[in-house]
């Protein structure tokens, strides 16, 4: 099975700044990505070099087999939206979804006008007049309608309520469980989309900390909550990512897994076991409680 992407090395620099540091990774056909990290971290200077926007330092990097760069080839198959799209001033919303049907060989006309309908967006408004909500119902009907092989998200419902969003969710799986492809997701509403994603790569500082199937990440973590006089000893040699503590309680969070011995001791000493969100783990991960090292062996 050959990649959708391979990127070996990869890095961005600005002067003295190092946007992105090395990063290696691969991403499967038919599945779906999270990308994700705190603001600034390195995701959308990677998706931009991802799509031919953004030369790389160095480094490495195949889309479908190719180098995108200048290679219409690579670009007719990606699709990448985001939040800071524009399109021209004295464009209407019928003159994206025409402009997109001749860049996309995958379009769907018919599709692109349903999702017109379930977003109620005016098909005659001009794109100044649109309001930011609306502005991002428009690109998220470019990205499912476009079908692109390579389908990417980068913040793209700013401005949506949550039955917009949620909209948003139910179309994205619905179209992809018919037209598989790769998409990936970049989101700060991880706890929304966490559901949906297949595998979790996320950014912190310029660097790769996590790269992981979602089914291994949902049980990489666990919290555990107690008298400290407890739960301080049952902590003993375990990766604590999150500690808090209440007077005499304490709460936290623990990298790894519990065995059924360790589930049972905790139960029977009165402890309070839940699992971690992945929200809660991102966050644990990118305010520097377990680097790169720790992540990789657990």
């Amino acid at each position: 099975m050959t990649n959708v992407v391979e990127v070996k090395q990869l890095t961005k620099t600005y002067g003295s700044v190092q946007a992105v540091k090395g990063v290696s990774f691969s991403l499967e056909p038919d599945k779906i990505y999270g990308l994700l990290g705190r603001n600034g971290a390195g995701k959308t200077t990677i998706m931009h070099m991802l799509t031919a926007q953004l030369f790389a330092t160095s480094g490495e990097m195949k889309i479908f087999g190719e180098s995108p760069y200048e290679n219409n080839n690579v670009l007719t198959q990606v699709c990448f939206i985001k939040e800071s799209l524009k399109y021209p001033d004295n464009y209407k919303v019928i003159d994206v979804l025409e402009l997109s049907e001749s860049l996309f060989p995958n379009w769907d006309r018919e599709y692109a006008y349903s999702l017109l309908q379930d977003f109620q967006l005016p098909l005659k408004r001009r794109i100044k007049k649109l309001s930011r909500g609306m502005h991002s119902s428009l690109g998220i009907i470019v990205g499912l309608a476009s079908r692109a092989p390579l389908t990417i998200f980068d913040e793209p419902y700013l401005g949506l309520d949550a039955v917009a969003r949620s909209l948003f969710y139910d179309r994205l799986l619905e179209d992809y469980s018919e037209n598989p492809r790769t998409v990936i997701l970049s989101t700060h509403l991880i706890d929304e989309v966490s559901r949906m994603l297949e595998h979790v790569i996320v950014v912190d500082n310029g660097s790769i900390i996590l790269n992981e199937d979602s089914e291994e990440l949902r049980s990489a973590a666990y919290s555990i909550a107690g008298a400290s006089s407890i739960v301080e000893p049952f902590l003993t040699g375990k990766k604590i990512i999150a500690k808090q503590p209440f007077g005499a309680l304490v709460n936290a969070a623990v990298m790894g897994r519990l065995s059924a011995e360790e589930r049972k001791k905790a139960e029977s000493l009165g402890l309070e076991l839940a699992p971690v969100s992945l929200q809660q783990l991102i966050i644990h991960l990118t305010n520097g409680k377990l680097d790169a090292k720790e992540a990789d062996r657990s």
